[in-house]
């Protein structure tokens, strides 16, 4: 394929599109990244694919066939047993009730004799599906909750400035499900914090997966002045909405001096327990009343992944704008490394799905934003990467796709 260097890749994604031959998903995927460092102009790590046509995540999950996980779970067990009674709760589980925090919570507590506590930043527009997976979550596990009590025009604020300085509507709600389940284990006291699966098996370099433990610098901060939300600085949010110093209190990290004396240790149970998706939806219907969502979810083929918030949809139609990336080829590509798709089935999921617009909570989240939805539609078109997009007749084509159908493929 060649390169026209006039076509500018954005965000510091490759030049060239590559497909992983196994797997599918693109190098334009961004490596899982420290999110409250995030600007306009940060150049994103991608994932890796070798001269071979074959990616990082692949290669993991090959590894992770090989991996012996009952040695993994006598690690966890000698792990649990060090904080086993210590406290009226010896471990924090953050959640809001989807397939992958009633897992961990219910294992934890039933398998594994120990006493979760729950820890939910909830999403920003809950879905009523994702609402009663919720309930049912803490009602049959028995579990007792904190709940993030936000400032709702705060959140919107910041939401809306996410969306508008980044395209990432998202933002706002991994900001609070990455650092306010740390914060609370601080103040509680509870040392011992798990997290499901570790993101970095779908994309970050292997290595990143050699570890159970998440690294601080996902949740603690040394300078202030370094923070961005929603694309701005923390003194340019206050100056330009009169923000006070408490309104940012929930969903700021912890400061790394708050961590010397306070031995925290963010594990992923992933690490310890063969985490499949898969198997993890049939363990939560079974034992904690989870429901998958009532129709399919738009974008895609599935209905049980990512299904509690409404702008959870329009998440993944952004990182097909910024990436050429949608929520089919990224639940294809999980699905071919746990073999449960052939890579010809992937290719078609793909071709009928990637893409398609999320019009079904559109307008009400829209609304909810106080966004015009022409605005947003320009705004997405600001936000495609000449290497990427191509526009012809008033329209927007791929120039590359796994099935080699791009418009410049056709070349």
């Amino acid at each position: 394929m060649k390169l026209n260097i006039n076509n500018k890749a954005y965000y510091g994604l490759p030049q060239k599109v590559i497909f992983c031959k196994k797997s599918l998903i693109s190098n334009q995927r961004p490596n899982s990244s420290i999110e409250f460092q995030h600007s306009i102009n940060s150049k994103k790590k991608t994932l890796r694919i070798d001269s071979n046509g074959i990616s990082d995540s692949w290669k993991y999950s090959r590894i992770k066939k090989k991996i012996n996980f009952k040695d993994r779970e006598k690690k966890l067990l000698k792990l649990l047993d060090r904080f086993r009674g210590k406290g009226e709760f010896d471990c924090l589980v953050p959640g809001s009730g989807g397939k992958d925090s009633c897992y961990a919570a219910h294992i934890l507590k039933y398998k594994y004799g120990m006493n979760p506590l729950t820890v939910t930043w909830p999403p920003i527009l809950y879905t009523s599906y994702g609402q009663e997976n919720f309930k049912n979550w803490l009602k049959t596990g028995k579990f007792k909750n904190i709940s993030a009590k936000r400032n709702e025009k705060f959140f919107k604020i910041l939401t809306k400035e996410s969306i508008i300085n980044l395209l990432h509507p998202f933002q706002t709600f991994i900001l609070g499900q990455k650092n306010f389940a740390p914060k609370i284990a601080k103040k509680l006291n509870i040392p011992l914090v798990f997290y499901g699966e570790n993101e970095a098996e779908h994309g970050n370099p292997i290595s990143d997966n050699n570890s159970s433990l998440r690294d601080n610098s996902y949740y603690a901060y040394k300078n202030l002045k370094d923070l961005r939300l929603g694309g701005l600085k923390i003194n340019e949010l206050m100056n330009i909405y009169n923000f006070k110093s408490k309104d940012f209190d929930d969903i700021l990290p912890l400061k790394v001096d708050q961590l010397k004396n306070f031995p925290l240790e963010v594990h992923y149970l992933g690490y310890y327990l063969k985490w499949i998706p898969q198997e993890a939806f049939y363990y939560s219907v079974e034992n904690c009343g989870f429901k998958p969502s009532p129709f399919r979810t738009q974008g895609t083929y599935s209905k049980y992944n990512s299904i509690d918030d409404k702008i959870d949809d329009l998440h993944y139609y952004t990182t097909f704008i910024k990436f050429g990336i949608g929520r089919a080829t990224y639940d294809v590509s999980q699905e071919i490394r746990n073999e449960h798709l052939t890579v010809n089935e992937g290719k078609k999921l793909i071709k009928k799905y990637d893409g398609e617009f999320p019009n079904r909570y559109f307008s009400e989240v829209m609304r909810y934003l106080n966004i015009k939805e022409n605005y947003f539609l320009k705004l997405c078109d600001k936000f495609r990467s000449p290497h990427l997009w191509k526009k012809v007749k008033n329209r927007w084509y791929l120039r590359h796709t796994v099935n080699k159908d791009g418009i410049d493929d056709r070349k």
